[in-house]
């Protein structure tokens, strides 16, 4: 028994010595440790920290323009749930499924479809550096200094399946199944849906627009433009905010209505003003709740589910702000 308790004691004061020895050998070497490297080490161990959630959870952004006013201001701060649809393995790269596809009414960030890449190289260390920084630096800009529109924030207005057509800025919705548009207020109303439109051009420019349209075709073609109607169209440039779609539609209608064998021009303002635009499967259209000084899916058409990147949940700056996104 006693030589038992001889053996557990010296045992015992062994593992008891090697203990003191480790805790002794790790303070000689953070004392030694350069105080800079450790500094070093620190920011990137925190940035690495920065980098996961920001790619795998919740990243930050900073609204660009005042495409989705009043919802989304100029400058404001949000937090985007990139979970919630999957996320990217590597920024720009192999997107993983989520947990729920994106619905009808969420405000969503994606990719711009006519970003023109500078490389995948420059395009990683973009979104790192944009990462870590909480959105405060952005490198990619333009030849005016301004940042790129390499990503979009709109709401997702209609679903696969649906048809959309839009007259005078107005949009009109035909979801699967139904067999007649509905005006986008009324669409809401019977889907429960509370989003807000902004418009900025008074109904009463319309013909304005219009006007415009038709003159334009005429002088393309090399025709006599009527001097009523030469005259409303030289009330553009008196407009603030204009409808490029609106314009193109009427300047399509009236090259049809010259060249009746010119199927391009026929197809582009029938599907305008009464077939409509068909989203197709596994597809959505995002448009900016500021109708009318918004690039949207009106203008490069639906995007893919899977480049959608995550759903815009929370504004944290301004402090006044701050809140939930609906």
């Amino acid at each position: 028994m006693n030589s038992f308790s001889i053996k557990l004691v010296g045992f015992t004061e062994k593992i008891l010595t090697n203990r003191k020895i480790r805790i002794y050998k790790k303070k000689k070497k953070q004392q030694a440790k350069n105080p800079i490297l450790d500094w070093i080490e620190a920011f990137l161990w925190a940035a690495m920290v920065v980098l996961l959630i920001n790619q795998y959870l919740f990243q930050a952004y900073q609204i660009p323009s005042g495409s989705m006013k009043d919802t989304l201001l100029i400058k404001d701060r949000i937090f985007v749930n990139k979970l919630l649809y999957g996320p990217e393995l590597l920024p720009g790269m192999a997107k993983v499924p989520g947990f729920k596809i994106p619905q009808r009414g969420e405000v969503i960030i994606f990719e711009n479809p006519v970003y023109l890449s500078r490389g995948p190289v420059f395009d990683i260390m973009q979104r790192v550096i944009y990462m870590l920084t909480l959105s405060m630096v952005d490198i990619d800009k333009d030849e005016n200094g301004n940042p790129k529109a390499h990503f979009l924030i709109k709401r997702q207005i209609a679903q696969d399946g649906d048809i959309y057509r839009q007259y005078q800025g107005n949009l009109q919705i035909k979801a699967m199944g139904e067999s007649h548009f509905l005006d986008e207020e009324d669409f809401k109303k019977i889907s429960g849906l509370s989003y807000g439109n902004k418009r900025m051009i008074d109904p009463s420019e319309y013909p304005v627009f219009k006007a415009y349209g038709e003159a334009y075709t005429l002088q393309e073609e090399g025709l006599v433009i009527p001097a009523s109607l030469r005259n409303m169209a030289s009330k553009i440039d008196q407009i603030d905010y204009k409808d490029p779609l609106e314009m193109d539609l009427w300047r399509q209608k009236k090259k049809f209505e010259i060249q009746p064998y010119n199927t391009a021009a026929s197809a582009r303002w029938r599907k305008s003003m009464v077939t409509g635009y068909y989203v197709p499967p596994g597809w959505v259209l995002p448009m900016g709740d500021n109708r009318d000084n918004s690039n949207d899916g009106r203008y490069f058409g639906s995007i893919p589910k899977n480049k959608v990147l995550g759903r815009a949940m929370f504004k944290y700056w301004p402090a006044g702000r701050a809140g939930i996104i609906r």
